[in-house]
C-alpha cells in the first residue's frame, strides 16, 4: 500500500479479503473529512474477474469496521454469513440479472399482494449465499416503486447491503419509474462529470466471456414507452465497432416494440439496425412487461424478458432473478424463483450464440 499524491492511495494485492483489509487502514489512517475526498486505486495482481467503465454504481461496501470487529472476535469462532461469502473464490463467469425490483420508500409497503422489499430481500439473500461468488449483479431498471423519490433509492440501498457485503460490485439500469437527480443524488457519491453519453446511465462491463452494455431507456419518469436517443446509439456503435472480438450483450429496461399492448422501446428499429449486422452482438435482456420469456428473433438475435423481482402483472407468473453463466459460444440462464415452489423454478435455458457470419 502506498500513498502516490494528494489523497490518492495506490493497494496492490493478489486477494480481495487483503484489499479489504488495506481499505480499513486507509479508513483509520486518513481524518475523516479527508477520507470522502480520497480516491483509492485497487490493483489486483491476479487477472480480475472484469472492468467496468460506468458512471454509477454500488461498489461493494467492505464493512471495514464489521470485518475488524470480526477478526477481533479471535480464531476458532464460526465466521459471519458475510465474511465467509467474502472470502469465497469468484466465478468469473457467473452474473445475477435482475429487473423490476420496484422498492418502496416503505418497507412494509405491498403492490399486487406483494411485499416488495420481502422479495429483494430474499433475492439478495440466495445471491449472498451462493456457493461462489458472482462476478457482479446487473439491476435493469425500475429501481424504484413509483416515482424515483429520494426514499426509494435510500431504501433500495439498504436492501442490497448484505450483496455489497459478499464483496459483489452491483451496476443499476434506469426505467421509466425511476428519477435521474433522485438516482443519483443518493447513488453518486463521487459525482463523476465526464459521462460516456451526457446524463444518461451508460455502462460497457468488460468480463471474462461477455461485454456488458447497459443502455438508458429513460426518457421520462411515469412515462410507459421509453428511448435510447440518437447519442446513445451512436456512442453504442462505435464502441461495439471498438470491441468486436467478444460476445456482447445489451441491457435495456425497456422492451423491443410493443408487447401485448405495453408499449416498449420507441426507437427500436433504429437499434435493431445498429445491433443484427454487427453479428458479436448475441442478446438483448430487458424488463418492463414483467414477464419472464425468451424468443430469437431472425437475424439470431436472442431477446430474454427478465422477470420481476417485484410482482407480476398476469397472475401464476414467477417474479425472480437469473443466475447467468456465460462462455464464449453462449449463455445457461437458469430461473431463480422468489418462491421455491414455483413450477418454474430452476428452469434452465441455453442460449447458443449466432455465428458472427
Amino acid at each position: 500500500m502506498c500513498k502516490t499524491s494528494g489523497n490518492i492511495w495506490r493497494l496492490r494485492a493478489k486477494s480481495p479479503t487483503v484489499i479489504r483489509s488495506l481499505l480499513g487502514l486507509i479508513e483509520d489512517t486518513l481524518p475523516r473529512s479527508d477520507m470522502t475526498m480520497a480516491q483509492i486505486y485497487l490493483e489486483q495482481l491476479n487477472h480480475p474477474a472484469y472492468e467496468s467503465h460506468m458512471p454509477i454504481h454500488l461498489l461493494p461496501d467492505s464493512r471495514r469496521a464489521f470485518l475488524r470487529r470480526t477478526l477481533i472476535a479471535g480464531a476458532g469462532l464460526a465466521l459471519a454469513p458475510q465474511l465467509s461469502a467474502a472470502m469465497r473464490r469468484t466465478d468469473a463467469n457467473s452474473w445475477a440479472l435482475l429487473a423490476d425490483t420496484h422498492i418502496s420508500a416503505d418497507p412494509a409497503a405491498v403492490k399486487s399482494k406483494v411485499v416488495m422489499a420481502d422479495h429483494l430481500k430474499a433475492a439478495a439473500r440466495e445471491i449472498a449465499g451462493l456457493p461462489r461468488r458472482t462476478s457482479g449483479v446487473f439491476v435493469v431498471g425500475d429501481c424504484a416503486l413509483s416515482s424515483g423519490e429520494l426514499g426509494e433509492y435510500e431504501q433500495l440501498t439498504r436492501l442490497l447491503d448484505p450483496v455489497r457485503d459478499c464483496g459483489l460490485p452491483i451496476h443499476l439500469a434506469l426505467g421509466n419509474h425511476d428519477q435521474r437527480d433522485n438516482f443519483r443524488a443518493v447513488l453518486d457519491a463521487n459525482p463523476i462529470t465526464c459521462r460516456p453519453v451526457a446524463d444518461k446511465q451508460v455502462a460497457l462491463v468488460q468480463s471474462q466471456s461477455v461485454n456488458w452494455f447497459m443502455l438508458d431507456s429513460l426518457e421520462k419518469t411515469l412515462q410507459t414507452p421509453g428511448s435510447i436517443g440518437a447519442d446513445q446509439l451512436k456512442w453504442l456503435a462505435e464502441t461495439l465497432d471498438a470491441n468486436r472480438k467478444k460476445p456482447a450483450v445489451l441491457l435495456i429496461h425497456h422492451n423491443p416494440g410493443e408487447d401485448k399492448k405495453i408499449a416498449g422501446l420507441k426507437d427500436s428499429a433504429a437499434l435493431l439496425e445498429i445491433i443484427r449486422p454487427r453479428r458479436q452482438v448475441k442478446a438483448w435482456f430487458f424488463g418492463h412487461t414483467h414477464n419472464w420469456k425468451f424468443s430469437q428473433d431472425e437475424s439470431g438475435l436472442h431477446l430474454v424478458n427478465l422477470p420481476p423481482v417485484a410482482y407480476v402483472f398476469r397472475e401464476g407468473d414467477p417474479s425472480g432473478w437469473i443466475h447467468a453463466t456465460t462462455r464464449h459460444d453462449g449463455m445457461k440462464l437458469e430461473l431463480r424463483s422468489i418462491n421455491p415452489a414455483h413450477r418454474a423454478h430452476g428452469q434452465i435455458v441455453d442460449l447458443k450464440w449466432r455465428p458472427r457470419e
